[in-house]
Formats: C-alpha cells, structure tokens, sequence
C-alpha cells in the first residue's frame, strides 16, 4: 500500500488482522486530520469486524497525534457508551483516552463511563485497567474525583488480576496524599 495515494479504509482492515497490517494503516494515517476522520468513520460505521479491527490502529494514530482526535470525541463517547459495544472498541478507546487531555465539555461524560466500566467486574480486565488510568489522570484536574476513585481502587485490589493489581498501587501512590 503506497502511503501518498488514497485507499479503501474498509478494504485494508478485512484483508488482514496483524500489526503490520496496523503499522501500515497508522503510518498511512499519519498526522493527516482528513485521514484520521475517515479511520474514525470506519470505525463508527462497522460492521463489528471492521470496528473492531479499526480500533486498534485509530489507538496508535491517537497515541502518536492526540490532538487530532478532539472533533471526534463526543460522537466516541457516546458510541464506545453504547450497551454492547464490543470489548475491542472499549479496551482501545480507553486505551487513547490515557494519552489525551480530555476537554473539560467532555470530562463529565468521560468520568462516568470510565468509573461504569472500573466498577463493573464482568468488564474486561484491559477496559478496566485503562479506565482507572484515565480516572487518575483526571483526577489531576478534577481532585475531588480522588475520594471516589481511591476507595474503587482499594476495594478492587484484593479480588484483581496481577495488571490490575499492580496499575492500581501504582496509581494509589500518585494518586494518595504524600506522607511526611
């Protein structure tokens, strides 16, 4: 696939699922908002597979340029917010959400769908993990956020998985008053 010329979005993701077919889709986006636009299309407009196998590179795209993602964070929201929205969806968008500053319009939105998923323990492990991360960074901003997510973090240790176990007392430092 040439880089410079336009492609088949949809096309590219069915023929195959592996990180070199992600790398070239990612390198192929760039830091090209038009081309992040029409990824974040396929992505949204499925079917399960292509959403599925979208997912993976728009988190890479959003890791490596997060600014072009904000035109697209309410229609995202509300997607990966859907009942039934698949894990790959929800594990990579929370997995981007890391690696963003996340408006203050949206920081609402975006709370209450990161503490649903952490407190939900049918949710992924990876799902929850990156929404704990994504709670602890708005919790930078928003300090109050910290008397909700710090009991979360410690009624779930004991029953998490190693990952989970060892994001959350990393977390609980950072997120835990420093003692003298």
């Amino acid at each position: 696939m040439s880089y410079l010329q336009k492609i088949n979005l949809s096309k590219e993701l069915l023929k195959e699922h592996s990180k070199e077919q992600c790398t070239r889709i990612v390198q192929y986006v760039g830091n090209d908002a038009a081309r992040l636009a029409e990824l974040v299309n396929v992505f949204l407009a499925g079917p399960y597979r292509i959403t599925q196998r979208a997912a993976w590179p728009l988190s890479y795209c959003i890791q490596n340029h997060p600014e072009l993602i904000t035109p697209h964070l309410k229609t995202i929201l509300k997607f990966t917010g859907q009942k039934g929205a698949p894990d790959a969806v929800k594990r990579n968008v929370m997995r981007f959400f890391q690696f963003i500053d996340i408006p203050k319009k949206y920081q609402g939105t975006t709370v209450d769908l990161c503490l649903r998923f952490l407190s939900n323990k049918k949710e992924a492990i990876a799902v929850r993990v990156f929404s704990m991360t994504v709670l602890a960074n708005l919790a930078q901003e928003i300090p109050e956020l910290k008397h909700e997510l710090i009991p979360l973090i410690e009624d779930n240790l004991p029953f998490g998985s190693a990952g989970f176990r060892s994001r959350g007392k990393k977390l609980l430092k950072q997120l835990l008053p420093k003692k003298s």
